[in-house]
Parts: C-alpha cells; sequence; structure tokens
C-alpha cells in the first residue's frame, strides 16, 4: 500500500494527497471492473431485481450478527445471502410462479425479517446507516484486499460461464440440447451475486447499491453492436463513474456512492439518446 501512497501523492492532486482518499480510489479501480462485469451477467440474467433482494437479505444478516454479537457482522450477511439465493433457486426450479412473483416474495421476507431482527427488544437503526448509506472513505486496506480476491473469483466465473448464461437465456432449447444445466448455472451466478453484495454492501450502501449491478450493463446495451462491445463499455463506464464520482463527493461534500449512481443514471440517459438516434 505505502506505493500506492507514494504514486498518489506524486499525481500532485489535492484530494490525493490523503491516505483515505487513496484507498477510496484504488477501492473503486476494483469496484469498476467488478460491478462493470456483473453488471452485464445481470442485465443479461434479467437478474436486476433478484440482486436488489439480495441487498436486503444481507441487510438481514448484519442484522443477525450484530445482534449476535459478532465483531465482523458482514460475514453473518454473506452466510444469510448465500442461503437466500440456493434457497431461491431451489423454489423457482420447482414452481410454476413467474421469476419476479417468486423474487417479491423473498425480498419482501427478507426485508421483514431484517427489520424485525435490527428492532429486536427497542434496537435502534442508527448502527446499520454505515451499511445502508454506505461509506467509501473509510474502506480499510484489509477490505481492498479482499475486493482484489472477489475480483479475481468473478473473472474466472466470467470466464467460464459468460457465453454459457447467456445462451441459456437468450437460447434456451439451444442450452438444453446441448447438455447445459441452465439451473446450476443460475445456481453459481446467483451465489457469485450474493457475495458481491454483501462483501461491497459497507463501501457503496444498500439503498444505491442496485444501480451499480444494474446501469452499466444497461447503458452498456443501449450502444453495443456486439457482446465484447457490451462488456467492454460496461467496465469503462463503470470506471467513469467511479472515479468521477468520486471526485464529485470531495468537491462537494456528498455522499460518494450516491455521486456515482447519479453519474451512472446520466451516462444510461446519454447512451439511451444515442440509441434513439442511431435507430
Amino acid at each position: 500500500m505505502e506505493l500506492w501512497y507514494t504514486i498518489c501523492r506524486a499525481t500532485g492532486a489535492d484530494m490525493l494527497q490523503w491516505q483515505f482518499m487513496c484507498n477510496a480510489l484504488l477501492a473503486i479501480l476494483l469496484m469498476a471492473p467488478l460491478f462493470g462485469i456483473m453488471s452485464t451477467m445481470v442485465v443479461t440474467g434479467r437478474m436486476s431485481f433478484f440482486s436488489d433482494a439480495l441487498g436486503h437479505s444481507a441487510f438481514t444478516g448484519i442484522a443477525i450478527g450484530c445482534i449476535c454479537g459478532m465483531a465482523m457482522p458482514i460475514w453473518a450477511a454473506v452466510i444469510f445471502s448465500l442461503v437466500f439465493s440456493l434457497l431461491f433457486s431451489f423454489v423457482r426450479s420447482r414452481s410454476n410462479q413467474a421469476a419476479d412473483t417468486l423474487i417479491g416474495v423473498f425480498s419482501s421476507a427478507a426485508v421483514a425479517l431484517g427489520i424485525f431482527v435490527a428492532t429486536l427488544g427497542g434496537g435502534s437503526f442508527t448502527k446499520y446507516n454505515k451499511y445502508l448509506i454506505g461509506d467509501i472513505l473509510s474502506i480499510t486496506p484489509g477490505e481492498i484486499g479482499l475486493l482484489a480476491i472477489v475480483l479475481a473469483g468473478v473473472l474466472v466465473l466470467w470466464v467460464l460461464l459468460s457465453n454459457r448464461l447467456t445462451l441459456t437465456v437468450v437460447y434456451p432449447q439451444l442450452a438444453s440440447s446441448r447438455g447445459m444445466r441452465s439451473g446450476l448455472t443460475q445456481t453459481v451466478f446467483s451465489a457469485a451475486i450474493a457475495v458481491v453484495v454483501t462483501l461491497t454492501i459497507s463501501s457503496v450502501g444498500l439503498l444505491i447499491l442496485n444501480s451499480l449491478l444494474v446501469l452499466p450493463g444497461a447503458s452498456a446495451r443501449n450502444v453495443a453492436k456486439n457482446m465484447r462491445q457490451y462488456h467492454v463499455f460496461s467496465v469503462l463506464f463503470a470506471l467513469f463513474s467511479g472515479i468521477g464520482g468520486l471526485i464529485v463527493s470531495y468537491v462537494w461534500g456528498s455522499s460518494a456512492g450516491a455521486a456515482i449512481s447519479l453519474m451512472l443514471a446520466m451516462i444510461f440517459a446519454i447512451t439511451f439518446a444515442l440509441r434513439k438516434v442511431r435507430v
């Protein structure tokens, strides 16, 4: 990390003279490809609402971890979200209900359980503000290292499952004829979303986390002409919004997560306009 701090200070930028800003920038450089890649898979797999439901389940896991006195309740959130995603995949594979209906059922149940646990015995929501709003400026070197490990895992998953996931969603009959187990692919992907959501919730915030998982891929889909451009644009949009949002938050003193989300929304609006012009 000392080498990274030296590089940041050598740029001469005022905001990078602070160690916490250097940490935040490095976290964004890791999160951008992480969310950019995951976003293409979320949008392609039509899992936008599911990622939001996982955020709610992560909050429930954190509340349970705090009640149990865990020093790092985020690990309780990881376990709870993984159980949530696996249970959802199990019910979805054995139900004739529409996916959005099941997501609504699981999401509402997770929210209710989280609020119940958090307020048990007259508890206050104050200690959960970090997870609701997020604070990337307080990210630690240890959390940055964890982000790097998660990014490496997602890259491996993307290489192995990206084409398979696209095929099972767009051409399910063709995928079935080739012996691809779409249920297993969806389950593995759901578990990956659960891990990403829970491990970034304290930095980004539950209230805007879903926008980072949806908007980069949705924006890229507006202007990409092929799958390669789709993935590249998604990562670039996430990177641009991440760095831009961090600068805006430093200059104006706003929430970094909210600034990043707003920049992504602006990019979506611009790419949508370009799409209309191109059509």
